[in-house]
């Protein structure tokens, strides 16, 4: 049975760099495009993309998998992430380095909002 799992990381970007990049990795990290097949999420996810005044920006993605698959999402997160690069749908690269990354409990809030979102989650 699926459950909620919570990741998160800290990466220095520039200050005019556009944070949703990091949540466009993390997608394309976790989707597979596989030819004329319908892409398919390894896990539901929702990520969360925040710059601290610190300049620092802080990312926290929300994901429905089970037990068996819950390592394998955490490393595709944190590879996306190391990655340190994307190029955007406009055709502007985007850098960032990883600081820190980490699996986090989801907090009640946080699991009070999935129900609508992941189905099939206990």
């Amino acid at each position: 049975m699926r459950r909620v799992f919570a990741h998160q990381a800290v990466v220095d970007m520039a200050a005019d760099a556009d944070v949703d990049v990091l949540g466009a990795a993390v997608t394309s990290a976790l989707c597979t495009h596989w030819g004329d097949q319908r892409p398919r999420s390894l896990a539901p996810h929702r990520t969360s993309a925040v710059r601290g005044e610190d300049g620092r920006v802080r990312i926290r993605v929300l994901f429905a998998a089970d037990s068996a698959t819950e390592y394998a999402v955490r490393c595709r997160i944190e590879l996306a992430l190391a990655g340190g690069h994307m190029c955007g749908l406009n055709g502007t690269l985007t850098r960032w380095e990883l600081r820190s990354s980490a699996p986090a409990d989801p907090t009640a809030d946080e699991a009070g909002q999935v129900t609508g979102f992941f189905h099939g989650v206990g």
